[in-house]
C-alpha cells in the first residue's frame, strides 16, 4: 500500500500535523513518516512565473512597439532563497512508495497556488515519477488536534477545487501582466529622453501609493 503526502505551507503546521498522526522525524530533519504518511513543508512560495525564455525582452530594449507583452505561456522557476526546500519537496514526491498527495497548505487561495506550483513544476520535471499520483485537499480552519483528525476524515476532492485554483492562477498571471507591461511601459516613458529609468508598476503597489501621495498631500494642504 502506497503512502500519502503531505505538504504543509510551512514547517510549523507540518509539525501539528506530524504529532496528531503520530509520525516520526527523519533523522535528515526534512519530514516526518509514519506507514501511511510521509508529512512536509514549503516556506511560503517556492516558485515564481517566468516568461519563457524564447519570448522574453531583454532589459534596455522595453519600447512602446514591443508592448502590451503578452507570453503565450508561463513558465515556473524555484525561487533562489527557498529552493533548497524545493528539491526537498522534489525527492519526496518522486518516491515510489507514494501514491497520493495531500495538499495541506493554508485553506485560501494563496495556499492552493502554493501547493499547485509545486505539484505543477514536478510533473514538467519528472513525468514519469507524478504519473497516476491522486490529488486531496485538507482543509483545515483550525489547528486543533481535533481538528486535524476530522479534516483528514473529510479530505476534499481535487476536483472541487479547481475553481479556487482558478482563480489563484488568474491573480497570478494578471498580477505579472499588470506588473511587468505596467513597468516596462513607464520605464519606456521616463526613459524617452535618455538613459535608463527603470518605474515599478504593480496591481496593488501603484493604486496603494497613489492613496499614500493624495493622503500627504491632503496632510500638507491642511
Amino acid at each position: 500500500m502506497g503512502k500519502s503526502l503531505v505538504i504543509a505551507e510551512k514547517p510549523s503546521v507540518a509539525t501539528d500535523i506530524a504529532r496528531v498522526l503520530k509520525a516520526s522525524r527523519d533523522k535528515s530533519k526534512d519530514f516526518f513518516e509514519n506507514n501511511e504518511y510521509v508529512i512536509s513543508s514549503a516556506v511560503g512560495h517556492l516558485l515564481e512565473l517566468i516568461v519563457p525564455a524564447e519570448q522574453e525582452i531583454k532589459r534596455g530594449k522595453w519600447t512602446f512597439d514591443k508592448l502590451p507583452h503578452i507570453p503565450t505561456h508561463f513558465d515556473l522557476q524555484p525561487i533562489a532563497k527557498s529552493e533548497a526546500r524545493l528539491k526537498v519537496l522534489l525527492r519526496l514526491i518522486k518516491r515510489d512508495d507514494v501514491n497520493h498527495f495531500v495538499n495541506a497548505c493554508d485553506a485560501g487561495r494563496e495556499g492552493e497556488l502554493i501547493f499547485r506550483y509545486i505539484i505543477q513544476y514536478a510533473q514538467a520535471k519528472h513525468p514519469r515519477k507524478t504519473a497516476g499520483k491522486s490529488i486531496s485537499r485538507l482543509w483545515l480552519q483550525s489547528m486543533t488536534p481535533d481538528s486535524i483528525r476530522t479534516g483528514f476524515e473529510r479530505l476534499r476532492r481535487d476536483d472541487e477545487m479547481q475553481p479556487l485554483a482558478n482563480a489563484a492562477s488568474c491573480r497570478s498571471e494578471a498580477d505579472w501582466l499588470i506588473g511587468i507591461n505596467g513597468t516596462r511601459a513607464m520605464t519606456a516613458f521616463n526613459s524617452k529622453s535618455g538613459g535608463f529609468y527603470l518605474t515599478p508598476v504593480g496591481r496593488v503597489q501603484t493604486p496603494t501609493l497613489a492613496v499614500v501621495v493624495e493622503r500627504e498631500k491632503e496632510i500638507q494642504a491642511f
